[in-house]
């Protein structure tokens, strides 16, 4: 272990690691229900007990709002002045992050996270500069309440009635290595309001019987106290993934939330997150592309929908299919969706009557699946009936050319009974008009020939004839026919046009879906993945010609173009994405076309990765050679050369050695040959643990007698009695004596090398059927970035310090202790110095196992 690294750990500033980049800080929230809880004067008690421990404190911005108790608890903290920023004539005070980072502290405390800058500041937000802060590898205490969730900002408005503008991004505040609820009743709050102790006495009236009523503070404590538990629900799952623990502990329910990309979806999506939260259920955001390429979204409104959904925590989907409500409870079983959240139609209620939509639909297909029908501000905005070119409105072109004409025909033949006005060519060519705009030449053809005919029998001489008496009649006919058929050719044209837009910009929206996954990093079976549930496949994989499948995803995914229901051949046939399921529309196969090569480039970049890998591998292993040859070479030489001198120096015939002399001479080889073996020794048991031949007998084994022969080996009786104390009492633990022995002997003489001038402590104690070992030294401790790695091989290289060891002491006992089942970890000693923590079983647990 090198030398720099057992160098004397500051708290003056930010820790650099290995590699000389800074650590990111470590940010602490104090949240809150409402203002007054105390969140600030929590904030600065941690302040002085972290200062009381020998931490760099500084205040940067402490928000007293004029209560003494808090300005009284700021007491003697070091405060860096704020940076007066001047605004149209008003000189305000902010967060001066220049001056922090010049300053360079421990801990810096910045109050009320979701405060807006001043125009002109260095950010808009004082988040932002919080996260400079931390980026500078300053560790933050900061307040925030939590109205000021970005989540949570729409609800807190409707329950007091006080819009807040100054919001702070969920992720933001999920980012926090930790989050403290600073909790307080609201008959306390009102009663500390009722004090003076939050607002001056000529605000507190008006404050109780508004924002502070007993309701309000009720029902944003439960608030506070949701979101926080949905955190903590959030923290065990990330220790799972962190310890591979892939048991079930316990279901999960999860909330599917449909947007179409408009502005309703910003309701929606707020909503379906509060019904999450109270379930402590897992949110999904899922926007159907048509398949057909209609009611497209634009990339932007699809951005801000993304947006929205990153910042309170809820994943994106994009499906396609043509049957909206299909696909959705498709996409919800799939996902093992419990709940189901709509926005009401914003079609009318004469359309209803004609189709009853999407969210009665997915009413009466959801089986056991809860539909919750949002309401929203766009109800109102009523939409067409239906959007062009669908097949209600293409069914209404034909009933029209039908019904249209012979209800023309039978209103003027009772208009011409009464008072013969005339005009009824001119009727026609309007009846005709108006069949020709609702689109299709054929229909419009047919009204203009049924027109016609409905024209000559009825209102032509000769009456009740199909006699063409006057070429003018045929004249009427033909134009009418010819009117017909241009009107419905370019109404057909502009909603092909618009079909055919719309079908584009769903295409850029899927590609953008798929490039948008690469660009976040996603590797192949993601990219699989998606493909497949955006178009709902059973199975999806990415074959290679002659070496079969490369990833795939999904039961029983194709091993050949042969099972496969669609196929898209890309690299001149050496790929294809394969794909088993309902068959993708020709209309689709573009967008995979170009996923498919996504998917290629991701193996290729892969094979790079791999290929850059194992030629750092390489360099690395001889840089390791090298680096070994070369400690080994010195470790080795210098006890040689010392044994070599004093053996030399005892032989001469030239010189008489007193008896002193001659022991002192005898001491040096002893000495030197202790060296020798101890590095021969770490040597072979690295090798042993490389190769995995270690096989410890265990067996229980009294620490008094390990410890004392471990110590006796290192440095004999007079350096035990001098610097190392044991108290190890009556324990005892299931080990492997020999190598128990190493362990300590390793651990003990790692710290009197590195802490010459402190006592060594061994000590042990039970923790329920498992013993603690420790090793404690009070010398210059280590930085907290390097209390793990000081475990790994040749610590000592990169020190020009070559005299204390190859380096191998720490790596052989910790694979010793591993070898056990036991562990070994390093951590601060209060006060100052390393204390080695080793964990091993209690006599006890061979037969509690049992």
């Amino acid at each position: 272990m090198s030398a720099a690294e057992r160098s004397p750990r500051s708290d003056s500033g930010p820790e650099r690691g290995a590699s000389g980049v800074t650590r990111r800080g470590e940010l602490r929230i104090y949240l809150g229900a409402a203002p007054g809880v105390g969140k600030t004067y929590a904030m600065l008690e941690e302040a002085h007990h972290r200062r009381a421990l020998g931490a760099d404190v500084v205040a940067a911005v402490v928000e007293t709002h004029g209560r003494d108790a808090t300005a009284a608890r700021i007491g003697d903290l070091e405060t860096v002045p704020p940076l007066v920023v001047e605004y149209r004539g008003t000189r305000m005070p902010e967060l001066d992050v220049d001056a922090v980072l010049r300053r360079r502290p421990g801990l810096v405390l910045v109050d009320e996270l979701a405060h807006t800058n001043t125009p002109g500041s260095r950010n808009e937000k004082r988040w932002q500069d919080v996260d400079a802060v931390l980026e500078a590898g300053i560790d933050v205490l900061t307040t925030l309440n939590v109205q000021h969730l970005e989540s949570l900002n729409d609800v807190v408005h409707r329950i007091t009635g006080v819009a807040q503008l100054e919001t702070v991004p969920d992720e933001v505040v999920r980012s926090a290595t930790q989050i403290e609820l600073v909790d307080l009743t609201p008959e306390d709050l009102r009663r500390r309001l009722s004090h003076g102790n939050v607002y001056a006495a000529e605000k507190v009236d008006a404050a109780l019987s508004n924002y502070f009523r007993r309701g309000n503070l009720t029902a944003l404590r439960e608030i506070a106290l949701l979101w926080l538990a949905d955190q903590v629900d959030a923290a065990l799952a990330k220790y799972r993934a962190e310890n591979a623990i892939t048991d079930t502990w316990e279901a999960r329910e999860r909330v599917v939330v449909a947007v179409t990309g408009g502005p309703e979806s910003e309701t929606l999506i707020r909503r379906a997150r509060r019904i999450a939260s109270r379930a402590s259920a897992d949110l999904m955001v899922v926007h159907v592309v048509r398949g057909d390429g209609l009611a497209g979204v634009s990339a932007a409104d699809m951005g801000k929908v993304r947006k929205l959904a990153a910042s309170v925590g809820a994943s994106l989907h994009s499906v396609v299919g043509d049957d909206v409500p299909g696909t959705l409870l498709d996409f919800a079983r799939s996902s093992n969706a419990t709940q189901l959240v709509l926005g009401t139609s914003r079609r009318s209620r004469w359309a209803r009557i004609l189709d009853q939509g999407i969210g009665a639909t997915v009413v009466q297909r959801s089986g056991g699946i809860d539909v919750h029908m949002v309401t929203h501000d766009e109800t109102a905005r009523q939409r067409r009936w239906f959007p062009s070119g669908s097949r209600p409105k293409r069914a209404l072109s034909w009933a029209a050319a039908l019904l249209v004409p012979t209800v023309a025909a039978v209103l003027m033949g009772v208009v011409n009974s009464h008072w013969d006005v005339g005009g009824e060519g001119a009727l026609f060519f309007v009846v005709v008009l108006a069949v020709a705009l609702t689109g299709g030449v054929v229909p419009a053809a047919l009204s203009a020939l049924i027109s016609g005919l409905l024209l000559n029998y009825f209102f032509t001489p000769p009456v009740r004839s199909l006699t063409v008496a006057e070429p003018d009649n045929f004249i009427t006919t033909v134009v009418l026919l010819i009117i017909a058929v241009a009107v419905a050719g370019l109404v057909d044209a502009a909603a092909r046009g618009a079909v055919e837009a719309r079908r584009a910009s769903q295409e850029a929206e899927l590609l953008a879906l798929f490039a948008g996954a690469v660009l976040r990093g996603a590797d192949l079976t993601t990219l699989l993945g998606k493909v497949r549930e955006t178009y709902g496949q059973r199975s999806v994989a990415l074959l290679l010609r002659g070496d079969g499948v490369l990833g795939s995803v999904g039961d029983d995914p194709p091993h050949d173009l042969v099972e496969a229901d669609t196929v898209c051949e890309v690299g001149d046939g050496e790929y294809a994405l394969a794909l088993c399921g309902s068959e993708v529309a020709a209309r689709d196969r573009r967008v995979l076309t170009a996923v498919a090569n996504q998917a290629v480039g991701l193996i290729r970049q892969e094979q790079l990765a791999r290929e850059a890998s194992d030629a750092k591998a390489l360099a690395e292993a001889d840089r390791l050679r090298r680096a070994l040859l070369s400690a080994v070479s010195h470790d080795l030489r210098t006890p040689l050369a010392a044994v070599k001198a004093a053996v030399s120096s005892l032989r001469s015939d030239d010189v008489e050695f007193s008896p002193e002399d001659t022991a002192e001479l005898l001491a040096t080889v002893e000495e030197s040959t202790d060296q020798l073996t101890s590095l021969v020794g770490n040597l072979l048991d690295s090798s042993r643990l490389a190769a995995g031949v270690v096989r410890p007998e265990l067996r229980p084994v009294y620490l008094d007698e390990v410890v004392h022969r471990a110590l006796v080996g290192i440095g004999g009786a007079t350096v035990v009695a001098d610097r190392i104390h044991v108290d190890v009492g009556a324990q005892a633990v299931l080990a492997d004596g020999g190598l128990l022995e190493r362990v300590i002997a390793n651990l003990v003489d790692n710290a009197i090398r590195h802490a010459p001038e402190s006592p060594v402590r061994v000590a042990a104690a039970a923790a329920g059927n498992r013993v603690l070992i420790t090793v404690a030294d009070s010398g210059p401790g280590v930085h907290r970035d390097a209390e793990d790695r000081m475990f790994d091989s040749f610590q000592r290289l990169g020190d020009r310090d070559t005299t204390t060891g190859v380096g191998l002491g720490l790596s052989v006992a910790r694979g010793f202790v591993e070898a056990m089942g036991g562990t070994v970890s390093a951590t601060e000693t209060p006060g100052g110095g390393l204390t080695m923590v080793v964990e091993l079983a209690g006599i006890g647990s061979r037969e509690e196992d049992a």
